[in-house]
């Protein structure tokens, strides 16, 4: 007997579909919805769009690609700051930080973070893992003490030091250190479980949560973080045994681009750990650091696969609006760079998939977004106004038109410098007058500055202009586009 064929099925189904229409829109009738969607706002650390639903065939994201099936992806979403903290700062407050601002507490403007707006109106929010870089960033807006499985950047000392927080979980690790840092090496292929590395943790303690909040009789703010594919690239070794070390492919654009200034550069942050210096520039590092990479995506891809499979078995799917986004992307060996910390498209770059019950499943939109939107979109989504602080704009219209004419552009701030991305073109302007600028159409992998190009001059111009103008024209002449 099929389940479809057993009795009383279709009624649930009935009442499921009623569910959805009351949570999300008008009830048959005219009544007007009263109930809140509950979010899972889930981040993941240092993700670029490595995955399946990308279109990237070598790497194994099979939870992710599902996802994106089931809701909302969008194609063309950057980050404001390359790096974790301050990205997180911008998202979770609306505002728009500089590569400084690694607190909550240093912004100038007046804020209210996401989870203290929420709690305001009547949510139970938690944090469990990496959400603010600093769990004692503001701590008291959530409805609980943020959790994280050990006192990882709140700690006394380096937060990799070798092994202060159980970073490494193979006694071999130990035997490399990096003489001057005092960490351990930049990858591990543990045999361990799941739970023994961070992102298994945080695993188990939101699926208990879920269990534990469902019952609570009002909506839920549950933000969970991840660290992995942060480094070090530790994860356990049945993920690395996904991937053929040898069938992995290299980076082809391993110099620097063409005429880029000298700001232009890579992140450092991967020197700190041993087995890396002179042994970057080999193919046989490029291989393990992309394999390594890869088998950290499959790691926390299997994580979240097991948080969304809680959010189905509780039935929670038609009431819960769930929020993947990476904090920033990486640099992979392209241009011989390894990390972020700089406003390459590779390092803008990252996934953001939002399912949102009720609004369509396996959509796409090439719109250009910024994690700034986040906020007033979640807003939009459980009908709370957005507050007259917030920088960004929502892009709840886009659930229901994808392709509809969007932003003409989004913005990125790095230390000594601000970029902007247009439709074609990603131009970036340092302080002491130096610039860069690719064409996406002809040059996607931005392998040659033209900012020098006497051909580029009006394109420069124009993006000059949007930079001196700064978000708030792009931002009214979006508005000026939406229905009243």
């Amino acid at each position: 007997m099929t389940d479809s064929s057993r009795p009383g099925t279709s009624r649930r189904q009935f009442l499921r579909a009623l569910g959805a229409a009351a949570l999300f829109g008008a009830l048959p009738g005219g009544a007007q919805a009263k109930r809140k969607p509950h979010v899972l706002f889930i981040a993941v650390d240092d993700l670029r769009p490595q995955l399946g639903c990308y279109g990237h065939t070598e790497t194994i994201s099979p939870n992710l690609d599902q996802l994106a099936e089931s809701g909302t992806l969008f194609e063309r979403a950057y980050c404001n700051v390359p790096v974790c903290g301050p990205s997180r700062v911008s998202a979770l407050t609306g505002v728009r930080a500089h590569s400084g601002q690694w607190r909550c507490t240093n912004l100038k403007t007046p804020y209210l973070t996401l989870p203290a707006l929420f709690r305001q109106h009547g949510y139970h929010t938690v944090s469990n893992g990496k959400v603010l870089h600093h769990m004692q960033d503001r701590q008291e807006d959530w409805s609980e003490p943020p959790w994280r499985s050990v006192a990882i950047y709140h700690g006394k000392g380096d937060w990799a030091g070798y092994n202060a927080y159980g970073l490494w979980q193979d006694e071999e690790s130990g035997k490399e250190i990096n003489p001057k840092s005092k960490r351990g090496p930049y990858c591990e292929a543990a045999d361990v479980p799941d739970n023994a590395y961070q992102d298994g943790k945080v695993a188990d303690r939101t699926i208990a949560d879920l269990k534990r909040l469902k019952g609570k009789g009002s909506p839920f703010f549950l933000a969970c973080g991840f660290w992995r594919p942060h480094l070090p690239f530790n994860a356990p070794k049945r993920y690395w045994d996904l991937y053929r070390r040898e069938d992995i492919a290299l980076a082809d654009n391993r110099s620097r681009p063409d005429g880029a200034p000298k700001g232009c550069r890579g992140s450092g942050e991967i020197n700190q750990y041993a087995r890396t210096g002179k042994h970057k520039a080999t193919d046989a590092f490029h291989r393990e650091a992309r394999h390594a990479y890869y088998a950290c995506v499959s790691y926390v891809d299997a994580q979240i696969g097991r948080v969304l499979k809680a959010v189905d078995e509780l039935e929670l799917a038609d009431d819960t609006i769930v929020v993947l986004w990476g904090d920033h992307g990486w640099n992979l060996g392209e241009h011989g760079f390894w990390g972020k910390h700089n406003t390459l498209h590779n390092s803008l770059h990252s996934p953001l998939i939002l399912r949102v019950p009720g609004r369509g499943k396996a959509i796409r939109t090439p719109a250009l977004v910024e994690f700034v939107d986040i906020y007033p979109t979640l807003c939009e989504l459980a009908g709370i106004s957005v507050p007259e602080h917030v920088q960004g704009s929502s892009f709840a219209p886009l659930f229901d038109a994808p392709k509809r004419p969007w932003k003409e552009a989004v913005f990125a701030r790095w230390s000594g410098c601000q970029a902007v991305k247009t439709d074609r073109y990603l131009y970036t302007r340092w302080k002491n007058g130096d610039c860069m600028l690719f064409d996406h159409q002809t040059d996607p992998d931005e392998n040659r500055n033209i900012a020098a190009d006497p051909a580029s001059a009006p394109v420069v111009a124009r993006h000059q202009e949007l930079l001196a103008a700064g978000w708030q024209p792009v931002a009214k002449a979006l508005q000026s586009q939406r229905p009243r």
